[in-house]
Order: structure tokens, then C-alpha cells, then sequence
């Protein structure tokens, strides 16, 4: 839409020059019929602040997209921050963007994996700002965002396969599906109980880890984990091939 809008200004400006051009030819007095003063605007002036217009709405459009794009991208790092800190205080053992083999064949991608004394959580981050709906069952969520509107695939059913991944590896160990959307996000109600914002993400974790440590062998099961990842930069091509076949 906005490279529509962009196209359309571009043009209607080249319009304008070439218009504003042949006004000032026309303003122009030529021979002995040539007025001795001028008064009033001439049809050059019109073209002329008709263009200072539509170049001052031209870049504010510009600036506006870039200023939008770059807000976001400041968001999104932002909130990748705040997610990487609560889960550093919260263990040591945290894997961020890793590949293992996919439960059903293939590989899968990982974004976020924790150890903890109640199992390990998976988590999918999600950036999003304006509000989210969807429920469990829904196989597609939508994001209304003002007058932006885009639909994505439902992530707790995305990394319920990454999940099941990691739980083949340490089938003796729980893991649990999380979702964490970060940016000035709201969840539309009804909630689903396994996706909550970053800011909530501590708390689930206490919640999470209440009781007695599940975990006979810490070292020995982070160990497997570790050891099952696909480190090499053949398996991420492999990877980024894979999602673009699919």
C-alpha cells in the first residue's frame, strides 16, 4: 500500500514539473505585447508550492515507513533482551536458536530452551504489537494492529512439534510448550494457559519449578541435549532450504 501511495507521488510530481515547465513558458511575455508589470501569482508560482507540497508529503511518507521500521526493529530487540535476562537469572543452562532433528523427520529450529528443577521449557517468541486472537483449536491467530491486520500461524501448535523434538531426545524428562509474545501486545480472551507476554515470564517460571526438583541427573541431561544439536552451517542450510520448500 505504501509503495502504491510512494508511486503515486513520484509521479504526480514528474506531472507537476513537466505542468509547473510549460506554465512558466506560457507566464513568459514575449514580443511587443509584453506587459510592462506583472501582478498577482503567476500560474509558475502556483506550480511551484503545488510541488513543495507534494515533495513535503513525499517524504514525510518516506521518513514515516523507515521511522516505523526502525521502531520495530528497536522493539523487537528490546523485548528479545528482557526474554534473554529472566531466563539467565532463572538457570544457566539456556539454549537460544538451535537446530535438532524434527520429531516427524526433518529438522526443526528451537528459539529458546531452559533447564530448570520442574523440566524444561520450550519456548517460540513471538513479536507483535496491537492486540492477538486466537484459541487453541484455531490453526491461524490474527494480529490487529490499527489498521494492520496479519494472520500467522498458531504457535503454540508450531512449537508443539519443536517441543516434541526436544522431548526425543530426553524422553525421561518433561517438557513443556511455551509461547512468549513480546511488544506492546494484548492476548485477546479466552487465554490459552501455555502463552503469556515476557513480562509475565518469571512468574510462570516459579510456577513452573514449585516443588521438589524433577531432575535426578542435571548435568547428564543437559549433556544429551547438547550433544543431540546440529551445530554445523551445512545443517542450518539444510534447515533454510527445508522452509523454503515448504
Amino acid at each position: 500500500m505504501i509503495s502504491r501511495i510512494r508511486t503515486a507521488l513520484i509521479t504526480s510530481v514528474g506531472a507537476l514539473v513537466s505542468a509547473s515547465t510549460s506554465a512558466a513558458s506560457d507566464a513568459m511575455p514575449t514580443g511587443s505585447n509584453a506587459p510592462d508589470v506583472a501582478t498577482g501569482l503567476s500560474n509558475f508560482g502556483i506550480a511551484a508550492a503545488i510541488i513543495t507540497i507534494a515533495c513535503i508529503l513525499l517524504l514525510v511518507l518516506l521518513f514515516r515507513g523507515s521511522a516505523s521500521k526502525v521502531s520495530r526493529f528497536v522493539s523487537e530487540r528490546r523485548g528479545k533482551r528482557r526474554l534473554r535476562r529472566t531466563l539467565r537469572r532463572r538457570s544457566r543452562d539456556v539454549l537460544e536458536d538451535v537446530i535438532l532433528p524434527g520429531a516427524y523427520g526433518g529438522l526443526t529450529r528451537i528459539d529458546y530452551a531452559i533447564l530448570t528443577s520442574g523440566g524444561i521449557l520450550c519456548i517460540r517468541a513471538k513479536h507483535c504489537n496491537g492486540t492477538v486472537f486466537g484459541s487453541d483449536e484455531d490453526p491461524q491467530w490474527k494480529n490487529v494492529d490499527g489498521v494492520n491486520q496479519q494472520k500467522f500461524l498458531n504457535p503454540a501448535i508450531q512449537n508443539a512439534g519443536r517441543t516434541r523434538a526436544l522431548q526425543n531426545i530426553v524422553p525421561d524428562v518433561l517438557v513443556a510448550n511455551l509461547v512468549v509474545f513480546t511488544g506492546s501486545v494484548q492476548l485477546a480472551a479466552p487465554k490459552c494457559r501455555n502463552v503469556i507476554h515476557v513480562r509475565d515470564l518469571d512468574s510462570y517460571i516459579s510456577k513452573f519449578v514449585f516443588g521438589p526438583c524433577k531432575i535426578k541427573d542435571w548435568d547428564a541431561v543437559w549433556l544429551t541435549v547438547r550433544s543431540a544439536l546440529l551445530t554445523d552451517e551445512s545443517s542450518r542450510k539444510d534447515f533454510s532450504a527445508q522452509l523454503s520448500f515448504s
